[in-house]
């Protein structure tokens, strides 16, 4: 099913598990996990929060555009996209065209019980989370559907079934 790179790009609401099942996932096929946001972090020397203080969300994705061109040029990896990655079309192409992409889906109340206490996530400051995260998921949810080559629900679930469930579909 994985495009000829043998690249797995996770794309989903921030909570959805990319991170976390990127890092198992990777580790249990022998790629390299890659996860944008610390890409970022490591080239910049500052965490997130300070670049969408000093240059806004716009500053931001541009950084994370130039992350994903870099990383779609290798082969053999997995990586976690953060969860705004699939607004700019041209990152939505790149990772269909370099790799299997994977939503991982979860419902806002979900969502909003692993990141209502997160004091990393830029989006979600000074905010109503619930609301933030059920306007993020309106703006978003037909982008990860259309960009998705599969699709799955990380909602209570443990992650250890939502993994083998997604290499069983990797190995079909």
């Amino acid at each position: 099913m994985s495009k000829g790179s043998g690249n797995i790009f996770f794309i989903g609401l921030m909570g959805s598990g990319k991170t976390t099942i990127g890092k198992l996932l990777a580790k249990h096929l022998g790629k390299i996990f890659y996860d944008t946001d610390h890409e970022i972090e490591k080239r910049t020397g500052v965490k997130i929060s300070v670049i969408f203080e000093l240059e806004g969300e716009a500053g931001f994705r541009k950084r994370e555009t130039a992350v994903i061109q870099d990383l779609c040029q290798l082969s053999n990896i997995v990586m976690a996209t953060g969860g705004g990655a699939v607004i700019a079309e041209d990152n939505r192409k790149l990772l269909q065209a370099n790799g299997t992409v994977i939503y991982l889906h979860a419902n806002v109340n979900e969502l909003w019980h692993r990141t209502h206490n997160d004091k990393h996530r830029p989006l979600l400051q000074n905010v109503d989370i619930r609301v933030k995260l059920a306007q993020l998921y309106a703006e978003r949810n037909s982008l990860y559907t259309q960009t998705a080559t599969l699709i799955f629900d990380t909602g209570n679930q443990p992650v250890t079934h939502v993994l083998n469930q997604i290499e069983k579909s990797l190995t079909a």
